[in-house]
Parts: C-alpha cells; structure tokens; sequence
C-alpha cells in the first residue's frame, strides 16, 4: 500500500467509524480535500481510488475495521458542541460541615419567587450532608403578617423542604445590642443625629457629618439614652469608606427607633436593627460558610463585608444570582394581601395567584418546583419562566397517576330515537397506560347527557356507546360500531349517563368556574386526588360538599 492509498484509507477508517461502519466514497473525497491541500491537484487519481478503497473497508466486520483503525492510529474525535451548563454548579470554597439558610420576611406565605433561594440551599445541604437554618426575618413590624410564621413552614415541607433549625430573629434583639456596643466601642459605629436631608447631602457630596467624629464615649452615652428619643431623632451608622463609588454604601443605617407593636414581642423594644446589620451578626454567629442572594443584594453584600472587617470575621462565600422572571403569575405579596382583603382573591389559594399554596391547591407535584428551581441553578444570568413551563414539567408527574374520567359541561338530557338495545354497561380503563388499575363502568339506556357546546347538526359517536345523527331538536340512533363512526367520519364526544352521575364543579386557573356532571364513578375518590377529565385537562379533587364534587383545574 503506496502512501496515498494509506491517507485514503486513514480517511475512509475514520468515515467508517462516524456511520456504524459504513463509509462514503463522496465524504472520503471531501474529507481528504478538506485536511489535505497539497493533494488537492490529484483529486482526479484519488476519487476512483475512494471507491475501491471504501468498498474493501464496508466489507469489513466492525471488528475488523476497529482492529484497522488501531494499526492505522486513526482516533474518532468527539466534535460535538458542548452543551451549556445547567443546574447547580458546584459550590465555591470548602464542602466540609456547610451551613446555609433560608432567610424570608413573613409578610405572607411562599411564592415562587421564595422558592429561588429556598430550593439551592435545602439541595446543596442534601448533596453536602449540611445543616440548613430557616431564619424568620421579622425586625421590621410593619411588614410581618402574623399567619406567615406557621405558613411558611408548611410551604418549605409541600417542598420537600425540612430545615435542621428555625429561628426568629426577633428573640435576637439582645444579641444585636451587645456587638451595637462593642462596634461604638471599637469606634466602628456612631450614633448619628443629623436628620435624613442633612445626611444625604453630607452623604452626597463625600463629606462625614459631624456625628462622626464624635467619641467613643459620646456615642455610648447617646447609645443608652437611644430609646428614649423620639422616633427619627437619631440612629446607628457603621463606618464604611466616605468616598465609596456607590453612596448607599456610605455610613449606612445599623440601627433606627421602630414604634410599631410586634406580633412577637409586643411593644419591649423601639431600637430595631436594619437588614444588614442584624444578617451579618446572624450570618457569623450562625456559622453560614455561603449565602446565597439575589444579584440585587450585591449591594448589600457590599455593605456587610465592612462589618465584618470591622469585628475580624471570617467572610462566608457570598453566591449572587440572576432574577427570576415569571410571565403571567402574580408574585407581590403586597398586591395579593390587598386583593384578599378587597376580595379580589378568595385567598391565599386563589389560583391566580403564585403562591406555594395556590399550587398545590391546583394539583401540582411539588417536584415539578423543585427540580424547575434546581434546573435553573444559580448563576448570575436573569432566567424566565412561564406556566407552559411548568405545565410541561408538572405533566411529567401527573400523567402517569391521573385516572381519567368523563364530564359534561353545561349538561343537556338527550333521549335517542330509535335505540333499542336495552340498558348496557360500558367498560372503560381507568388509565389506558395502566390497564391493570382496572375498568370504570358507564350504564347506557339510549339516554345520556351532551354538554351543551357538543349538541350541533351532524352524526356523532358516543364514546364507546353508539353513533347518533342530530338533526336540530332530533336525536336519531345511527348506528353501533366504531367502524360505522368511521365510515361517516363521525365526531366522537363525551357523554354521561342519566342514571348515574355526580354533580361536579370545576375551579378553573382564572378562578371562573366550569359546572356539569361527570361519571358516577367520581364518588370513589378522596379530597387530594388527581384526576384527568377527558377533553378538559388535569384537576386535583379539593371538596367534597353535599352532593356535588369541587375540582382544582392544573393544567391540560
């Protein structure tokens, strides 16, 4: 073999590998062109050379032709595009004895968006066999809604989510006195008694106000005389950079007078501790190794890293992420809160809301969440979700457990001209896919109930009953076999026997509501199951009321 007969053959090898063993002689050919140009001018020699040599190599066992491609050092190279990263990324720094949080105010229960930080912390902990701490962050009266301290652990359970501790903050306040002490001490805060304009434009302009300079001693006199001060007459700075680019940084607030009852603790304090201050305090005593937070935290984080230079601690691994961005889903706790009370929504539940609870009320597995959430990960790119999204998530879970059933909108009793045969019963398996769940039975008399939007001229098969032609007020007996339906290429539609049925009441996601009948064989389900109405889409069973079933409609 001449060398030119071997760099073809290297090529047809390699052709080979990439098709199961079966080379081209056309891509040889425009392989060798490609990656060897100074045999470009003999493409005349090498084209019939191609074919003979690609028709030796096909004939060859993929055995044989692997054993060639050894001898001829030819290596198939993976070129395959590399697929962008999804999910968790590892974390940063050490992943020994991790300890992360879940830190949300209880102005209300979880939402989606809650569900962003809740999700990577509690499943890093899991993969890292760590400890994970849900803080209630209640130092700000004005924003606690007292149910949301029970709400919100039952939100992170639907989740999944179990924490290893709770803690409030508002049983910390002591805590936070002591190192706003030990900070005026070490001069690393002051007490600030300019009013809010005049700081700004001291602020504003780079300049320290003359609190600043005040001594150690003045500021702990000031400190111990602060709660009996009118409400704005004075507050705690920390120190940071005067200069800094950013004037949020500079000087900020540690501590401000609060005079608000709290659910928890009444009215024992008036010095509340601002966000910053009372998360770094907790975020060091509390040992968190990483904190995750939104990217628009960056700021905050910022500010925190000057109060932990100032006490010598140790940084946790700050991890900022992107926002998340919910098309059509309702999220703000505040505008929920004020459709509740004005009756808009019908509560926290209502279905056109984002909440946790609303969810699952619908039907949701919470899985779909939180696999949504872990699929998205925590890098630092903005991510959009939708409802398509996670219906298509949710269905996943769904299909396979939803025994489907029939229901008719807006019913009409219809009576059927002609129909002979008597009192039937019509077999139908719960679930297509899962046969050995077994049958529902449907009794047929030549009466049943249409929903209203199906009764229009035509012929129409009744599933699994019998073909009928309506004709405006007559409904005439067609006919009985599938193969009759077809041949006049019959509409099949629902139907639910007169006999036996339930009443039935669908919630649907825009909190209208879809009312019938359904199948007698509804009346065998629990408060919690999912269901497939056929036609209308998935429905969790929320009620049991008197004779009538109420549905929650997920999704089709």
């Amino acid at each position: 073999m001449n060398d030119l007969e071997k760099i073809v053959f290297k090529h047809a090898l390699l052709n080979a590998a990439k098709h199961k063993g079966s080379a081209n002689p056309g891509a040889v050919m425009g392989s060798i062109m490609s990656n060897e140009v100074e045999l470009r001018s003999k493409a005349k020699e090498i084209g019939p050379l191609a074919g003979k040599i690609v028709a030796k190599i096909n004939a060859l066992s993929p055995e044989e032709q692997a054993s060639e491609m050894e001898k001829f050092g030819v290596e198939v190279q993976d070129k395959k595009p590399k697929t962008k990263d999804a999910g968790l990324q590892e974390l940063p720094g050490t992943h020994e004895n991790i300890v992360l949080r879940f830190a949300p105010n209880p102005s209300g229960p979880l939402h989606i968006g809650h569900s962003r930080a809740a999700v990577p912390n509690a499943e890093y902990v899991k993969r890292h066999d760590g400890k994970l701490i849900l803080r209630i962050e209640d130092t700000d009266p004005k924003r606690v809604f007292e149910p949301a301290y029970e709400m919100i652990p039952e939100d992170l359970a639907w989740l999944g989510i179990e924490p290893n501790e709770i803690v409030y903050q508002s049983d910390r306040f002591e805590i936070y006195y002591d190192y706003a002490r030990q900070l005026i001490e070490k001069g690393a805060a002051y007490m600030c008694t300019c009013d809010g304009e005049t700081f700004k434009e001291f602020k504003d302009n780079c300049k320290p106000c003359p609190c600043r300079d005040n001594s150690a001693e003045e500021n702990l006199a000031l400190w111990e005389k602060f709660d009996t001060m009118e409400s704005g007459e004075a507050v705690l700075r920390i120190k940071t950079d005067i200069n800094h680019k950013n004037p949020a940084i500079r000087d900020w607030v540690a501590m401000r007078l609060v005079d608000e009852e709290h659910p928890r603790v009444g009215t024992k304090y008036r010095i509340y501790p601002m966000m910053n201050f009372s998360v770094s305090v907790d975020d060091h005593l509390m040992g968190m190794t990483h904190v995750l937070r939104g990217k628009d935290h960056l700021a905050n984080s910022e500010k925190q890293k000057y109060l932990y230079n100032h006490m010598g601690w140790d940084l946790p691994e700050f991890i900022h992420y992107g926002r998340l961005k919910m098309e059509d889903i309702a999220l703000s706790t505040s505008k929920a809160m004020a459709g509740i009370e004005d009756g808009t929504y019908s509560g926290w539940d209502d279905p056109r809301l984002g909440t946790l609870r609303a969810i699952a009320r619908r039907g949701f597995d919470p899985r779909t969440i939180y696999n949504l959430i872990t699929e998205i990960g925590v890098k630092m790119a903005d991510s959009a979700i939708s409802w398509k999204k996670i219906y298509g998530l949710n269905r996943n879970f769904v299909e396979p457990i939803a025994n489907r059933y029939f229901f008719c909108e807006d019913p009409v009793e219809i009576k059927i001209d002609g129909y002979n045969d008597g009192e039937v019963s019509i077999e139908r398996p719960l679930h297509a896919d899962h046969i050995d769940r077994g049958n529902r039975i449907l009794s047929f008399d030549g009466s049943a109930y249409l929903a209203k939007e199906d009764i229009a001229d035509g012929i129409f098969r009744l599933m699994d009953a019998v073909n009928v032609e309506i004709d405006g007020n007559k409904i005439i007996y067609h006919s009985t076999s599938f193969e009759d339906a077809k041949k006049v290429k019959a509409k099949i539609i629902q139907w639910v026997p007169t006999k036996y049925n339930v009443n039935v009441k669908i919630v649907m996601d825009d909190a209208s509501a879809k009312t019938g009948v359904g199948e007698d064989t509804l009346r065998d389900l629990e408060v919690g199951d999912i269901v497939q109405f056929e036609r209308v889409g998935f429905a969790r069973l929320d009620e049991i009321k008197d004779d009538k079933l109420v549905f929650y409609y997920a999704h089709k």
